[in-house]
């Protein structure tokens, strides 16, 4: 599946002091115990995850029927399945927010399936033509200003993605779900017209995953609304929510997602879409280390 990001607009605005870097680690603190291993996603969809790496929905899957009663695995299969598709374009619009300063970046990215995909930034300046390539389970950097490409080693999958509250293993997601968690139905309720369930995801003992509980609130039409991560004390350390949702050619589609952290601080990312195709062809060798340094 292919998609392209490109935000409309670039700004930095300066509130109080910039950092020397605006790359920032999520390893430190109290996330430092949480870099042990990979975690695991669903949402990629997160906008990032849904347009830049490959879960654009082929096609709506039918609405979950008032009057059923579906199980948690159920809701989650129906939830992946519909992020699935073929090749798409996408432009898009990244906000990264601080306390002292807030970033806007434009972006590219092309993807194919739910393999494969290539994402580039082209604004600000000082990003343009950083770029991620990711096929299968092995992802590459490459950053112009060292002409330098890195395979991106599993101990670095836990640190920030280009300066925002998505991690490399949130862009590489997994639907482990279905095999690593205990999965069941909290509670359901109605949230303007749609009927909402909760589902809690304690994974499994021996599976390798960081966190101690994953909690994912989507709609009947199979939309994430959150996806809250907890650490091994049930304290809930960061969510992604869904702020806007839109009928793009038929899929009900998260077209503005912010992932914040929990732990009181003014600190998150937002993802907004601008427009999409859902019908490209994208040439193989744009899925290439080659191409991934060359540029467009």
């Amino acid at each position: 599946m292919a998609v392209i990001l490109v935000s409309e607009m670039v700004t930095t605005k300066m509130t109080r002091s910039s950092p020397a870097s605006a790359k920032e680690c999520q390893c430190d603190g109290r996330y430092a115990r949480l870099c042990r291993g990979p975690a695991s996603t669903l949402t990629v969809l997160a906008v990032i995850l849904v347009v830049a790496f490959g879960v654009i929905p082929a096609q709506a899957a039918p609405p979950v029927p008032a009057d059923a009663a579906p199980s948690a695995r159920e809701l989650l299969q129906a939830a992946i399945d519909q992020n699935r598709g073929e090749n798409s374009y996408v432009e898009m619009t990244m906000v990264v927010h601080r306390p002292a300063w807030e970033r806007t970046s434009r972006l590219k990215s092309w993807t194919r399936g739910r393999e494969d995909a290539l994402i580039r930034f082209v604004a600000p300046a000082k990003d343009a033509g950083n770029a991620t390539l990711k096929l299968g389970n092995k992802m590459w950097t490459f950053t112009p200003k060292l002409n330098r490409t890195i395979r991106l080693p599993y101990s670095m999958m836990s640190r920030s993605w280009g300066g925002s509250d998505f991690s490399y293993t949130d862009l590489s997601r997994s639907d482990n779900w279905l095999d690593d968690y205990e999965l069941s139905v909290a509670s359901t309720g109605e949230v303007d017209g749609h009927r909402h369930y909760t589902i809690n995801a304690i994974p499994n003992d021996d599976a390798a995953v960081v966190w101690g509980k994953e909690e994912i609130v989507l709609r009947d039409d199979h939309v994430i609304v959150s996806h809250t991560f907890f650490d091994q004390d049930m304290i809930a350390l960061r969510r992604l929510k869904t702020l806007a949702i839109e009928d793009r050619d038929g899929r009900a589609i998260p077209t503005h997602q912010r992932m914040e952290n929990l732990d009181g601080e003014d600190k998150f990312t937002e993802i907004l879409w601008g427009e999409s195709d859902f019908d490209l062809d994208v040439p193989d060798r744009m899925f290439t280390l080659f191409h991934l340094k060359a540029g467009e």
